[in-house]
This record gives structure tokens, C-alpha cells and sequence, in this order.
């Protein structure tokens, strides 16, 4: 793990202390180097979503080591019985689930929608990323809207620069596609 900061390096030595103090993240996940932030920080948030030059009224996904993490963002008894066998036997690894917001859940990760993406990573460096954080983090292609994400930690640190206050070292999981993306409640692909 590598901290290209140079603002302030005697507090930003971890990728937990770059998401505590608000920064922007680049780190491996299961097929693409992602984004991330913490996602109670609204403007950690929009500085991701300005790095990106993403809308906000797209929603993102939330990234966790473990569905617990997840349960102050997802309304988990509005999720039906019949449900809860897919979504949970899919975990960890690399699908996300559009499943109901608690009505408290930020609008700037739901983007103003009754849903919340949620993906429990199988991913070592991202899971254990979020253990040390103690949460879920934003979850969001390392790319300008619109252009190929990344695939190597040059390529990020080329495009993002020092918008990104951190850049975590380690490899990609071998997908080749980002994750998949499902709706819990209807089973509609999002992204195949």
C-alpha cells in the first residue's frame, strides 16, 4: 500500500486514514481498480463524484467485507423470505444487490432512489480494508463517466493524480467484468 499525498503524510499513512480524513481512495477489486470514500461523508462523497464527473442521481454502490456492515443503509425487513436465499448465497464475491434503503440512508448514495447497492466483496485487500474501517465504503469504477476504467494502479495515478489521496497497492481479483448488478425485489439485471 503506497500513499502518494503529499499535503499531509504524517496523518495519512493507511487507506483507513485517508477515508477518516475525508479523502478519496484508488484500490483493487474483483476485476477493476475502484474509487472509494467514506460513504457518511457527504463530502468525501462529492469529491468522488466530481472526480468522476458521475451525477449523483445514478446512486453507488456500497462495498463491505460482510452483509452486517451493511445494516444501517439497508431496510433488511422490507427484504421477502424468498428473496434472501439468492441474495445471500451470491456473497461474498461479485454481485451487487439493489435492496431497500433505510428512509435515514443518504440520498447522496441512493441517489434519491429506494434502493441501496450493496456488494459483499471476496476480495482480501478490499475485505480486509473494510474490517480495519469498521464499514462498508463507496464502491465506484476508477474512470471518468463514460471512459474505460483503469486496470493498473499507473493508469489511476496518471488520470486521478492527486485528486485520489491514497492508492492501494495489490492485485486485481481476476474477473474480467465489473460486478454484476440485480434488483433483490424484481430480479431485474442492471448490468449484465
Amino acid at each position: 500500500m503506497s500513499n502518494d499525498n503529499k499535503a499531509d503524510a504524517a496523518t495519512i499513512t493507511t487507506p483507513e486514514s485517508a477515508l477518516q480524513a475525508g479523502e478519496v481512495i484508488c484500490y483493487p477489486t474483483e476485476a477493476i481498480y475502484g474509487l472509494g470514500c467514506d460513504p457518511d461523508n457527504q463530502d468525501a462523497v462529492t469529491k468522488l463524484l466530481t472526480i468522476k464527473s458521475r451525477p449523483i442521481e445514478k446512486g453507488l454502490i456500497l462495498i463491505a467485507d460482510n452483509y452486517g456492515q451493511c445494516l444501517s443503509y439497508v431496510d433488511d425487513n422490507k427484504i421477502p423470505m424468498d428473496k434472501r436465499a439468492d441474495i445471500f448465497s451470491s456473497w461474498p464475491g461479485a454481485i451487487t444487490w439493489l435492496l431497500p434503503a433505510k428512509a435515514c440512508t443518504p440520498h447522496w448514495l441512493t441517489g434519491g432512489h429506494d434502493t441501496i447497492a450493496i456488494r459483499v466483496t471476496s476480495h482480501p485487500i478490499v475485505k480486509q480494508l473494510c474490517q480495519r474501517f469498521g464499514k462498508p465504503i463507496v464502491s465506484t469504477s476508477a474512470n471518468i463517466t463514460g471512459q474505460t476504467p483503469v486496470v493498473s494502479l499507473s493508469e489511476a495515478r496518471s488520470q486521478f493524480g492527486s485528486q485520489v489521496g491514497y492508492y492501494v497497492e495489490g492485485e486485481l481479483g481476476g474477473n474480467t467484468t465489473p460486478s454484476v448488478i440485480k434488483n433483490a425485489m424484481t430480479g431485474q439485471v442492471i448490468r449484465g
